[in-house]
């Protein structure tokens, strides 16, 4: 493989860590489950999370970001190794939130990736999610308000 294919294929590959963050903080769950691919996998092990293709992954999606007030997760570049038409990455994440029951969440961790070139692009093939560190302090801070 050439080296402008080789930076082009990290180029996708970072867009679509950005997209699966933006389509979950906007909650598109649609677009979210098109991310992966038909026979993609969401795992969070820590939490005893696990979803199985498109349509488990937008269910799960939904249900999750229905549990919280407010959520925000950030996303910081790591690896992408590419290898044909298949990769392994790493990304290093930080969120923070509300639960709609009262208590406060904040988290960094590291999302491990297998992705898939396909017909429609590249697709997450797997995201494993280990959370590095936990605080479930109260959070003091609040959602300002609209003027």
């Amino acid at each position: 493989m050439n080296d402008f294919q080789n930076m082009a294929d990290r180029f996708e590959i970072e867009a679509l860590r950005g997209e699966f963050t933006d389509a979950g903080m906007m909650s598109d769950y649609d677009r979210f489950a098109s991310l992966f691919t038909q026979d993609g996998v969401w795992q969070i092990p820590l939490a005893g999370i696990a979803f199985a293709g498109r349509e488990e992954i937008r269910a799960g999606i939904e249900r999750l970001k229905g549990g919280w007030d407010y959520f925000v997760q950030t996303a910081h570049p790591g690896t992408i190794r590419v290898d044909g038409d298949t990769a392994a990455g790493r990304s290093y994440i930080a969120e923070f939130g509300r639960l709609r029951e009262g208590g406060s969440h904040m988290n960094h961790a590291i999302y491990h990736d297998r992705y898939e070139r396909t017909a429609d692009g590249w697709k997450f093939a797997e995201r494993r999610y280990e959370v590095m560190y936990v605080d479930m302090s109260p959070l003091t801070g609040s959602v300002p308000e609209a003027h």
